[in-house]
C-alpha cells in the first residue's frame, strides 16, 4: 500500500499565489517579514515587483492592504494567524472589515501545530475573532487541494477574505481533478446513519481515520468537511445533524467561537440536536513536536474515535 501524500496547507498557499500571479495582474502579496515561512517567497520569485515585505509591523501591513485594495488591487496580506488575527485585529476590523474592503489575509500557523513555537504562538482564537467582523469570510481548508482552491475562490470573492492555513504537513484527502470547491458549501467526506462528525483544518483526516476505527466496531459515522466557516453550509448542517440525531464537531481551535459554536448557532435555531465540541479546552497550549500535542490535546484520530464512541453509546 502506497504511502498517502501529504503536504503543509503553508505550502499549498504560497504555490497557488505563484499560480495565480500570472492570470491576475492586480494581485499583490504582502507579508510581515515572514515569507519563508508563510511560504508567499514562493510568490516573490516569480514576481518580485508584486511583493511587498512591510516588516514586522502587522497592523500597518493592514492599513497598506486596505489602500492597495482602495486603489482595485487584490492584496493577500500574510502573516502568523497570532499576528494576522490577534495583533492586527483593530486594523482588520476597522479598516478592512468596517469598509468592507477586498483584502485577504493569509493566516499561517494557525492552532497547536504549530508545535515548538508554545502557547505565545499557538492561535487557537483565530475563528472565534474573524467570525465576529461583518462581511468577512472564513475559509480553513484541510489539505493541499482545498488550499489552493480556497485562494482562488477568495481571488474571485469580492470582499474580505480570512484564510486559515497549518505548519504541519497533512494527508491529501482530495482529488484535485475532480474536486470542486464552493465559498458557503461543506462537503460530506463520508456517509453515516450513527453519529455526524463536523471537522474542519487539519481535523478533517483525522476524523475521516477515527471513523475507520468507529466503523470496525459497529458505528457508522458521517463526516462532513466545514471548510467555510461562515457563511456556513446551513442547509447541510441542519441535513446531516437530522440524519444521524447526534453531532460531534472537532476543531483545531478553542471551543468557544470557533467551528462548533457555529454548527451549535445553525441547530439551536433550526434543529435543536444533541452536540459534543471536541477542541481546545479553554485553555493555552504549549512546546513541543506538532504530532504530540495534536494527540495530548486529543485531537488525533484514536481520542476522537473514544470520544465519539462514548458520546454515542
Amino acid at each position: 500500500m502506497s504511502e498517502v501524500k501529504k503536504i503543509a496547507t503553508r505550502e499549498s498557499y504560497g504555490n497557488a499565489l505563484a499560480e495565480c500571479g500570472a492570470k491576475y495582474e492586480n494581485l499583490v502579496v504582502l507579508d510581515a517579514d515572514l515569507a519563508g515561512a508563510t511560504k508567499t517567497a514562493t510568490f516573490k520569485k516569480a514576481f518580485p515587483d508584486r511583493h511587498i515585505d512591510c516588516g514586522i509591523a502587522e497592523g500597518n501591513m493592514i492599513g497598506v492592504a486596505a489602500g492597495l485594495a482602495a486603489a482595485g488591487k487584490i492584496p493577500f496580506a500574510s502573516s502568523f494567524a497570532m499576528f494576522a488575527a490577534g495583533r492586527a485585529f483593530e486594523q482588520v476590523r476597522n479598516s478592512v472589515g468596517y469598509p468592507h474592503l477586498n483584502v485577504k489575509i493569509g493566516a499561517t500557523h494557525a492552532g497547536i501545530s504549530v508545535g515548538e513555537d508554545g502557547a505565545t504562538h499557538q492561535c487557537n482564537e483565530d475563528i472565534a475573532l474573524m467570525r465576529t467582523i461583518p462581511g468577512m469570510v472564513v475559509l480553513n481548508p484541510a489539505d493541499d487541494v482545498e488550499a489552493k482552491a480556497a485562494v482562488r475562490a477568495a481571488i474571485e470573492h469580492d470582499g474580505p477574505v480570512y484564510l486559515r492555513f497549518g505548519r504541519l504537513a497533512v494527508p491529501v484527502i482530495h482529488d484535485e481533478a475532480s474536486y470542486k470547491f464552493e465559498i458557503g458549501k461543506g462537503v460530506v467526506e463520508r456517509e453515516g446513519k450513527d453519529v455526524t462528525i463536523f471537522a474542519t483544518g487539519l481535523c478533517v483526516s483525522e476524523c475521516l481515520e477515527a471513523a475507520e476505527k468507529l466503523a470496525a466496531e459497529g458505528i457508522e459515522a458521517k463526516v462532513v468537511n466545514i471548510h467555510t466557516i461562515k457563511p456556513i453550509d446551513e442547509e447541510l448542517v441542519v441535513k446531516a445533524a437530522t440524519e444521524t440525531g447526534k453531532v460531534v464537531t472537532v476543531e483545531e481551535h478553542s471551543i468557544i467561537g470557533g467551528l462548533g459554536s457555529a454548527v451549535c448557532d445553525v441547530l439551536s435555531a433550526k434543529a435543536p440536536t444533541k452536540v459534543m465540541k471536541i477542541g481546545i479546552n479553554d485553555t493555552y497550549g504549549e512546546s513541543g513536536p506538532a504530532k504530540d500535542l495534536i494527540k495530548k490535546y486529543g485531537l488525533d484520530a484514536g481520542s476522537i474515535a473514544e470520544k465519539v464512541k462514548a458520546f454515542v453509546k
